[in-house]
């Protein structure tokens, strides 16, 4: 494909940047020690992710107000606590836990491929994290962002549009000079459809060894790459 039009990557970060799922499990692993707690911390983080779209969808439907994703993670948090038996935990040691999100481990490829990336590129995060967690994650792992973008910015949760298009406005640039950078084919659609260019990054196990979706690109996007650094060759890096 034809990239000499494009000025910035926008990057989803959960999943394609960082892998949240062997984060989280570490951390509860390490929660759950320290409290003689029998959680599984592989189960306990999908049960957390499997509350994320539903906590993020009351704010798109506009059944609550804007709630950052802080907060709608430490409600989830509290929400499993209890189904998994857990009480008595001191407010503060659930706020370290909850930010959790905030100590995710990129994905290997991942610092070398955005510093290469960064040369001919504006890079930016476009994700529903809120800007102090991206800004935590990526002091803690040394992603150079130029800048932190995403739905607080927009205050809209992607798949909205204004996600996408709010990003593109920001950085003073058509949204045909953006290209969207995900490991979820959904996200790249709803790119596709605010007029961004879209490349798509494998991580097959995102969501465990049973994974079973994602494992592919889908018709419609522009460009696949297995990781940052084969983007980063694709896209004269």
């Amino acid at each position: 494909m034809d990239v000499s039009a494009i000025r910035a990557l926008t990057f989803d970060v959960f999943g394609t940047v960082v892998d949240w799922r062997t984060s989280i499990a570490r951390e509860v692993d390490a929660f759950a020690r320290s409290h003689g707690l029998g959680l599984d911390g592989p189960a306990f983080a999908d049960a957390w992710r499997s509350l994320y779209q539903p906590s993020m969808e009351q704010v798109r439907t506009g059944a609550r107000p804007w709630t950052k994703l802080d907060d709608l993670h430490r409600e989830s948090l509290l929400t499993l606590l209890d189904r998994f038996g857990v009480s008595g935990i001191a407010p503060t040691e659930i706020d370290h836990l909850n930010h959790a999100w905030h100590r995710l481990d990129p994905w290997p490829d991942v610092v070398e491929g955005l510093t290469r990336l960064k040369r001919k590129f504006i890079i930016a995060t476009l994700s529903n994290g809120n800007v102090a967690l991206m800004v935590n994650m990526a002091k803690r792992a040394g992603m150079p962002w130029d800048m932190i973008l995403g739905a607080e910015v927009a205050r809209a949760y992607k798949p909205q549009p204004r996600a996408y298009e709010a990003a593109a406005e920001l950085l003073g640039l058509a949204p045909a000079e953006c290209m969207m950078v995900a490991a979820h084919n959904a996200d790249l659609h709803a790119a596709a459809k605010s007029g961004l260019r879209t490349a798509f990054i494998a991580r097959p196990t995102e969501h465990g060894p049973g994974q079973t979706r994602d494992l592919a690109v889908e018709p419609g996007i522009d460009l696949a790459a297995g990781s940052f650094t084969e983007l980063a060759d694709k896209l004269g890096c």
